[in-house]
């Protein structure tokens, strides 16, 4: 994304006769949450920022502590190209929370990636992300799931009835500067993929809510509805967000060594042990739905069992193979992860995890490329094989006493998560689904 600043903000607001401006942020779930400014209040905005009452904002102030900020990031502008009307734009900015003081607001997701992005920077690090989000097309929101075509993985027939719709929101995520590095059918029916070019992550968190959003918004204009619900459809592949992830000094990856019999250096390992050794604990921010541990489990692609591998994708984590020329492109990848999360936290706590590999020195074991799926308990855990939590319960009690997941996210943002979690447990925990009632009613 380029770089922008106020100067920039103001001369394109009226070169593009821009009528009004979404200042957008998220609340502690990946809500995203908007309000709109006309370009007379802009000027402000950018200097001091908009109050706004944030009581209502889940996971934000208590009502005694109300008052917030939002100021806009230059750097975050665009036109939203599905809203121009008459000549008119519609551009949007990512906002910063503030306290009325003007500090960091605690409970703002943004400020929690910019912070842990802040300990890499002290270590003269940077962070890159690539996540590749995966989506449904259905008919639409209500009642069971209807799909709009039988494809498969790759498919270019006329099964794919989703092109044009993939087209259309690639050629949106183009206008407002957003590169696409390609876009393909998912192995369910009615499953699609858009793989976005890697950023540094503050940039890619901005960037995954606007696809997210983007998504939805062509989906609508088309007369369909898009979701990032992890597993939509029961005995088919849910969707993951599987997110590559590299750390560089200047230009250099530092993952990269060329004497290693894996290529990996030991920043790299390390970085990757980190992931391993928390990968229990942060699972709760990047499944954090109740349906995302119907996805995370064995036989449909997704990797419920704590090990890496090259080739192997049961694993929960791939380094993808080396390509001799290409060191920049070292990346490993975290393949837990669903497009239904806050980008926001799950980057930060994958980065956190990986920072403290760092720092502890942990050490990398040897990868597993054997189908983990296929090995019995016993042979799992003769290897060291653990696995994630089960369900959203399971992964609430794990992360209630992670002291390393409060470290990450911060004291408030850690109390307001899990209890928020706890009551989507509980309400999910007390339903009566059709499921009980089909199969435990004629017989009990």
């Amino acid at each position: 994304m380029t770089t922008k600043d106020k100067a920039f903000v103001m001369k394109q607001i009226k070169e593009r006769n821009v009528r009004f401006i979404r200042c957008w942020f998220t609340d502690v779930l990946g809500m995203l949450k908007s309000f709109s400014i006309s370009p007379a209040e802009l000027e402000g905005a950018l200097d001091e920022g908009m109050g706004f009452d944030g009581s209502s904002i889940e996971g934000f102030a208590r009502i005694e502590e109300s008052d917030m900020v939002a100021k806009p990031d230059p750097a975050t502008f665009t036109i939203l190209p599905w809203r121009a009307q008459n000549g008119m734009n519609v551009a949007r900015m990512f906002c910063d929370i503030l306290t009325p003081d003007g500090d960091p607001y605690v409970g703002d997701p943004r400020y929690i990636l910019k912070r842990q992005l802040k300990e890499a920077a002290d270590m003269g690090l940077t962070f890159y992300v690539g996540p590749e989000l995966e989506y449904f097309y259905f008919r639409s929101s209500a009642g069971e799931p209807e799909i709009l075509d039988r494809g498969g993985y790759f498919d270019q027939t006329a099964l794919d009835v989703a092109s044009d719709l993939r087209r259309d929101t690639i050629l949106a995520l183009e206008e407002m500067d957003i590169p696409v590095e390609y876009s393909h059918h998912e192995v369910a029916p009615s499953q699609h993929e858009i793989d976005l070019r890697y950023a540094e992550a503050l940039t890619m968190a901005d960037t995954a809510m606007t696809y997210r959003l983007t998504v939805k918004q062509i989906a609508l204009k088309h007369g369909v509805y898009a979701t990032f619900m992890p597993k939509p459809l029961f005995g088919e592949n849910g969707s993951g967000m599987h997110v590559h992830q590299s750390l560089f000094k200047g230009s250099e990856n530092v993952f990269f060594d060329t004497n290693d019999k894996y290529f990996l250096s030991s920043m790299g390992k390390s970085y990757i042990a980190g992931l391993l050794k928390y990968a229990r604990e942060l699972c709760i921010v990047v499944a954090q739905w109740v349906n995302s541990y119907k996805r995370l489990v064995p036989g449909y692609e997704a990797p419920v069992y704590i090990s890496w591998a090259r080739r192997n994708r049961s694993a929960l984590i791939r380094v993808p193979m080396y390509k001799p020329g290409k060191s920049q492109a070292t990346r490993m990848e975290f393949r837990c992860p669903d497009p239904a999360c806050n980008p926001y936290l799950a980057f930060a706590v994958m980065l956190a995890a990986g920072l403290k590999g760092i720092k502890e020195n942990l050490v990398l074991g040897d990868p597993i490329e054997e189908d983990i799926f296929e090995m019995t308990d016993g042979e799992r855990r003769e290897r060291g094989i653990g696995s994630l939590p089960g369900s959203l319960g399971e992964a609430i009690a794990i992360a209630e006493g992670s002291e390393f997941l409060k470290e990450a996210l911060g004291d408030h943002v850690f109390e307001k998560f899990i209890s928020n979690k706890k009551i989507e447990w509980d309400l999910y925990r007390i339903h009566v689904s059709s499921y009980e009632l089909e199969k435990y009613l004629p017989i009990l």
